[in-house]
């Protein structure tokens, strides 16, 4: 079991006492290998229960188990080395302006890297062919000595899961990877994830606004709302009824879907 949730809630740190939860309550089972999207409107918590996962979040109460141990009962070294075997993507990656692409990239390997090796990488890349292959994987290999400042919100996307191919990681966590890339850009990124994540058997869980694009990338489909989930099935089960509730009292509701399109014929949707 790659994850396990029994029935947790989560508060954040800063939020007023009779503020009710990010999360409430959630039970979710996921398997080693599994490739999962979390959808939902937004504050829904679908970014809470991602930072969750990769033991960022402490959770006030319930059980979160990570490759079968507890995390927040881990020595902080053990703990540490629990999280060097996850990989969370942010919508927005933190990354240093002034810095090249490649020093970026390669950031990915500073949880295997000694002190001295890390310094060293900064003075000159340690493997600046690795970085370029990560990067033309999302169509950036010319990418690789820019800094980071001159890119565009959607490279620098892409530039922050770049680093996720030169991780080690069994685990994957991606918030809103898309959110800023067109339509084609969208479904070269999503296959571009899933294949990586396929080839090293990783999990796979990924927060996407895009319902169409979920539910035509991915086999499983987790729907949360309030910090609750309200529910969790193939996306066969899922209908656009049940789709259509998720969204209840939006501002915007997504579109239909018609599985007997291909993936590559529907269009990326509304954002929420």
């Amino acid at each position: 079991m790659t994850f396990r949730l029994d029935n947790l809630t989560v508060r954040h740190l800063a939020a007023a006492a009779a503020t009710p939860p990010a999360l409430h309550a959630l039970d979710l089972l996921v398997e080693p290998g599994e490739q999962l999207a979390l959808i939902g409107p937004s504050g829904a918590g679908k970014t809470t229960l991602l930072a969750t996962l990769a033991c960022a979040h402490r959770p006030a109460s319930g059980r979160l188990a990570v490759f079968g141990q507890d995390p927040w009962s881990l020595p902080q070294a053990a703990r540490h080395r629990l999280r060097a075997r996850l990989f969370l993507a942010p919508q927005t990656p933190p990354l240093p302006p002034r810095q090249r692409v490649v020093t970026a990239v390669l950031a990915a390997r500073l949880p295997q890297w000694s002190l001295w090796q890390a310094l060293a990488s900064l003075l000159r890349p340690s493997d600046p062919g690795a970085a370029h292959a990560a990067l033309a994987r999302f169509g950036l290999g010319d990418k690789l000595y820019a800094r980071v400042d001159r890119l565009s919100g959607g490279e620098r996307q892409r530039c922050g899961l770049a680093r996720l191919l030169l991780s080690s990681a069994e685990a994957l966590l991606v918030d809103e990877p898309i959110s800023a890339l067109d339509p084609s850009l969208a479904r070269h990124t999503l296959a571009a994830l899933q294949q990586e994540a396929a080839a090293r058997k990783a999990t796979l869980v990924c927060s996407l606004h895009q319902v169409e694009m979920a539910r035509a990338h991915f086999p499983r489909l987790v729907g949360l709302r309030d910090g609750r989930i309200v529910f969790d099935a193939p996306r066969e089960a899922v209908s656009d009824a049940m789709i259509a509730a998720l969204y209840e009292n939006e501002h915007v509701q997504p579109a239909p879907f018609h599985p007997h399109e291909s993936p590559d014929r529907i269009a990326v949707g509304a954002c929420f």
